[in-house]
């Protein structure tokens, strides 16, 4: 009996030490601070016997065997999730399995800049290494028509709004179109239901047309509001717009880097110049800023405004002033 004893208490010492060197596993980190971020990657349909095969094969050094064991005890091991990971210096096993069990995938982001055009974002977009290019060979209409279910606008310009984008390493990239698409739409939409009531919009798509006006004019914040008042204020007295932006946008690859006075004669739709009223569409991504700006424009009386040469405008009521403003700003400046 008394060896029996000492059997059965050698094994529970065995197994409580088993479980302490366990757990003392399963809390040290794999690798350490100093070591360098190891990617790798989890296939569709693994369970935890593929997913550590495939983390070894990657290079990430923990103890397969245990690492299934861990899995299996805490009940995870049907719940890991497929994608693209990172194993961080001083990760434990017990956080590893957390990142696969919860799906946090490697992180990789895209800049969407204020004021570009949608060839812009689509240049970048397609440039993105870590990014599956699945829109690369469809044309703007094709891939409008992945983003967006209605058939309910003309071109995809101004339909994305500019920001920093996080995605998972190799997803498609046409999730970034649908994300930015969304937050247009959401950002569009609490504009336009704070809008000014007496703004010559007849629906969102044109306060959104204006917000693109505004956001190509001037890259000073504080004057967005101005600039969209000048041209709520021509539109409402039926003034042709005349913004210089617009005729670059409509010039497309002729455009140099200069205007010149037969650019201006020649008519294109976007012709602020020769047209009347909104352009077609937008003609760039317009920011926050800029929506605020064309849904809640300041209340002024000028109807010319011109640039001082640092980055502000000289805003004039009539056009003597303006004429005059041009001659100090411009044409002196020219000298």
């Amino acid at each position: 009996m008394a060896f029996i004893r000492k059997l059965i208490v050698t094994g529970v010492i065995v197994s409580v030490a088993a479980v302490g060197g366990f757990q003392w596993w399963a809390g040290r980190p794999i690798t350490a601070a100093d070591s360098p971020i190891i990617p790798f990657a989890i296939a569709q349909g693994s369970g935890v016997a593929g997913a550590t095969q495939q983390m070894a094969t990657a290079g990430v050094p923990v103890n397969g065997f245990l690492f299934g064991v861990l899995a299996r005890v805490s009940g995870k091991a049907g719940q890991i999730k497929a994608g693209s990971y990172e194993l961080k210096p001083s990760t434990t096993p017990r956080r590893l399995l957390t990142q696969l069990v919860r799906g946090e995938f490697a992180q990789e982001s895209l800049t969407i800049i204020e004021g570009w055009t949608f060839r812009q974002m689509r240049q970048a977009v397609d440039a993105a290494p870590n990014l599956k290019h699945e829109t690369a060979r469809l044309s703007d209409k094709e891939l409008l028509a992945k983003v967006v279910a209605e058939d309910k606008y003309k071109a995809p310009e101004g339909l994305f709004f500019p920001d920093t984008y996080l995605f998972a390493k190799n997803s498609s990239d046409l999730q970034i179109y649908k994300q930015a698409h969304e937050m247009m739409m959401k950002r569009l939409k609490a504009a336009w239901e704070k809008r000014d009531p007496n703004l010559p919009y007849t629906d969102p798509y044109q306060a959104l047309i204006m917000a693109s006006l505004v956001e190509k004019e001037t890259g000073q914040k504080s004057e967005r509001a101005m600039i969209a008042g000048v041209f709520v204020n021509r539109l409402k007295t039926g003034m042709l717009l005349q913004t210089d932006p617009t005729v670059i946008y409509g010039m497309g690859d002729k455009y140099d880097g200069k205007i010149r006075k037969k650019d201006l004669e020649t008519d294109t739709p976007y012709n602020t110049y020769t047209r009347a009223g909104l352009p077609p569409t937008p003609i760039a991504l317009p920011g926050v800023e800029s929506l605020a700006a064309a849904l809640a424009p300041a209340r002024t009386e000028a109807l010319y405004f011109v640039s001082r040469g640092d980055g502000t405008s000289h805003f004039s009521v009539n056009l003597n002033e303006h004429n005059k403003a041009v001659n100090q700003y411009q044409r002196q400046g020219a000298k």
